[in-house]
């Protein structure tokens, strides 16, 4: 009875034992080819290698220095983009809230308060905006003339509301007016 042997425990050792033999024969009979050769450099290959690697250690340092500065563009158009976009959009409600008051005070209105708050607040509210968007990526002369809108915008503010004479309102007034001929002007130039 063949399947009773089988399941003695000297039975399973011998076809154990009969398996790795075999397992053992198989790697020996496959691992007899041998290569033949010589295990040196050939000299006039390796400048040719060592080329090779630098060439390649320069394209990766160029590749890797272009998207650097792919990048570092990137973030400069957007700050320049926030920036101006801020001054863009304040100062022309700004302009718009000091005009009203300008024209009610010339029109020799007694209470210019109803245009004097709603234009400090509006000058106020532009310098905080643009000062907030002022970074680190921005062209320094753009970064500049956006400060000095800031100064101006600020400066206008303070002469409405602590009622500076005429010659000191439009003093400030004009300064306030320069600063956004430059800041835009240089808003233009950065688009570019």
């Amino acid at each position: 009875m063949l399947i009773g042997w089988l399941s003695t425990p000297r039975a399973r050792l011998a076809a154990f034992t009969t398996g790795v033999f075999a397992v053992l024969a198989m790697i020996v009979v496959g691992c007899t080819n041998i290569t033949d050769g010589d295990a040196t450099v050939a000299q006039g290959d390796a400048p040719l290698y060592q080329a090779s690697v630098s060439a390649s250690i320069e394209e990766s340092a160029a590749s890797s220095s272009a998207r650097e500065s792919e990048r570092q563009s990137s973030l400069t158009q957007q700050a320049v983009h926030t920036a101006c976009e801020a001054l863009s959009s304040s100062s022309a409600d700004a302009i718009g809230a000091l005009n009203a008051y300008v024209d009610a005070f010339n029109a020799g209105v007694t209470d210019v308060g109803s245009t004097a708050g709603p234009a400090v607040d509006a000058l106020n509210h532009s310098a905080d905006l643009v000062s907030a968007s002022i970074t680190d990526p921005l062209p320094p002369e753009l970064g500049a003339a956006l400060t000095r809108w800031v100064d101006a915008a600020r400066a206008v503010a303070t002469a409405i509301a602590a009622n500076y004479g005429t010659a000191e309102f439009n003093s400030a007034i004009a300064d306030l007016n320069d600063s956004k001929t430059t800041a835009l002007d240089r808003c233009d130039a950065a688009y570019r």
